[in-house]
């Protein structure tokens, strides 16, 4: 069995960092999708494909996957470019703040 390591990135829609830490470990589909002619949902016959085990660490995710003779695709996650200014937007109305605030 083959399957993906990776660290998640955060949402579009949040300024946050929830939820990006840990590792998650999802395995490789074996068969394509096939569409059921009546309805038209897609189905596949492999549930491996509907496991995803999360880690706390990359070390304990690469330990599960060697204990269990999984195959391992792992993806460096990239990180996050550092904010270019400081502080954030009640910086704005600071009281020591050096330039006068317009509008």
């Amino acid at each position: 069995m083959r399957a993906r390591l990776y660290q998640p990135a955060k949402t579009a829609m949040s300024s946050g960092q929830a939820r990006t830490r840990g590792w998650v470990l999802e395995f490789v589909p074996q068969t394509a999708r096939e569409v059921d002619p009546l309805m038209g949902w897609t189905s596949s016959r492999d549930t491996q494909a509907q496991v995803r085990m999360s880690f706390d660490t990359r070390e304990a995710a690469e330990g599960y996957a060697e204990a269990h003779g999984v195959e391992l695709v792992a993806k460096d996650p990239r990180r996050r470019a550092p904010n270019v200014r400081a502080g954030g937007y009640g910086e704005n109305f600071a009281t020591g703040r050096r330039g006068s605030w317009t509008h």
